[in-house]
């Protein structure tokens, strides 16, 4: 049998990816700078992401995210479902991803990974360069609305940042979440004191210098009364805040407005209502990156940061995960095909002749029992 055809793909697990050192969120922001400075150069393909929606009230879908970085030579692809209800309906995560990894010189597939925990990463991350640039560093409670994964990791991110952060207050549905919160992050982050609000989202918030909104909310859940002076809120979901909140801020800040305005967060209602315009946008948070435009300039500006997501910050973060958990022996090897479909020895054996026949039942008097 020939080996030309012959297709290898590494396969790594989230344990594979864990026990490698990728939980770190300093290697996934400082890829993710990068990739925003290339973006820039016009180094990054960055097609429309597919969006298959199947209840549009609770916005359950299946994302198909591509994008190629071209310094790299790598290509990639995310495809993550997001079904808000499998927690309460089933037990089960409402995210789930998983990536695939090709290089461009051949077009061969590299990698096959768990893509949930890279998602999870790019969504802290790129809170956390966001707060490096406009949070106070003099910053020291942090309050959040919304106690799941995506919130876990904008703790780690921002307090990587802003490591003068010394309290957590958090709001969730109920105390369970909320403790399970405490419970998972509290021997991550011992220098931080941990309160729970009992479901209450305004105990969370008031007296917060940085805000974070991580929910699945299609309703303001966040009231712009409860938001003193100098605060940075990062907005993770969907219409999480009341439109004064935005109203409040002095910068209105998106990882990319031209994909905000298009989807159906509080930014973009406010657009599609005619309360808000191209000019109130502040910037993009590549522009303050490169340098182009300045983060918080005094101790007072109340920040709004909104991100929707970047499929090319994935395929960068997952690419450094691929490498470093390489690295670390921690790849499985698959194989595809071992060569091509006409120089398998024994075609003629698998060719099928058509649907298979239907088979006759046996009489009562030849069947048996064990």
């Amino acid at each position: 049998m020939s080996t030309i055809g012959h297709i290898g793909i590494d396969y790594f697990s989230q344990e594979n990816l864990l026990r490698s050192g990728c939980l770190d969120m300093h290697m996934a922001m400082e890829v993710s700078e990068k990739a925003m400075r290339d973006f820039e150069r016009g180094r990054v393909i960055f097609p429309n992401k597919i969006v298959q929606i199947f209840d549009e009230g609770v916005q359950t879908r299946i994302n198909c995210l591509a994008a190629t970085l071209l310094e790299e030579k790598i290509c990639g692809a995310k495809w993550v479902s997001v079904f808000p209800q499998n927690r309460g309906k089933y037990g089960i995560q409402n995210l789930c991803a998983v990536i695939v990894l090709s290089e461009i010189e051949r077009g061969r597939p590299l990698a096959f990974l768990e893509g949930t925990l890279c998602s999870n990463m790019r969504v802290g991350a790129i809170a956390g360069i966001a707060a490096k640039h406009f949070a106070r560093p003099n910053s020291r409670t942090i309050g959040f609305i919304g106690a799941g994964e995506q919130a876990k990791m904008h703790l780690l991110a921002i307090k990587t940042v802003i490591p003068a952060l010394e309290v957590c207050r958090v709001a969730s549905k109920n105390s369970r979440t909320e403790q399970q919160f405490i419970d998972e992050m509290g021997p991550l982050l011992p220098d931080i004191s941990f309160e729970a609000t009992g479901a209450k989202a305004q105990k969370a918030i008031e007296g917060a210098d940085i805000i974070v909104t991580a929910t699945n909310a299609q309703f303001p859940l966040l009231k712009a009364d409860w938001i003193g002076s100098g605060v940075f809120y990062s907005h993770i979901g969907g219409w999480e805040d009341e439109y004064d909140v935005v109203r409040k801020c002095e910068k209105i800040v998106c990882d990319d407005w031209g994909k905000v305005k298009h989807r159906t967060q509080t930014l973009s209602r406010m657009y599609k209502d005619g309360f808000l315009s191209d000019d109130d946008i502040y910037a993009n948070l590549v522009d303050v990156v490169t340098g182009k435009k300045l983060g918080r300039e005094n101790d007072d500006e109340n920040i709004y940061f909104n991100a929707v997501g970047l499929s090319y910050l994935d395929v960068a973060i997952s690419y450094a995960m691929y490498k470093r958990a390489k690295k670390a022996g921690e790849d499985q090897s698959l194989s595809l095909q071992d060569t091509t479909i006409f120089q398998h020895d024994n075609l003629a054996d698998y060719i099928s002749e058509g649907p298979p026949k239907a088979t006759k039942v046996a009489s009562n008097e030849n069947m048996f029992t064990l």
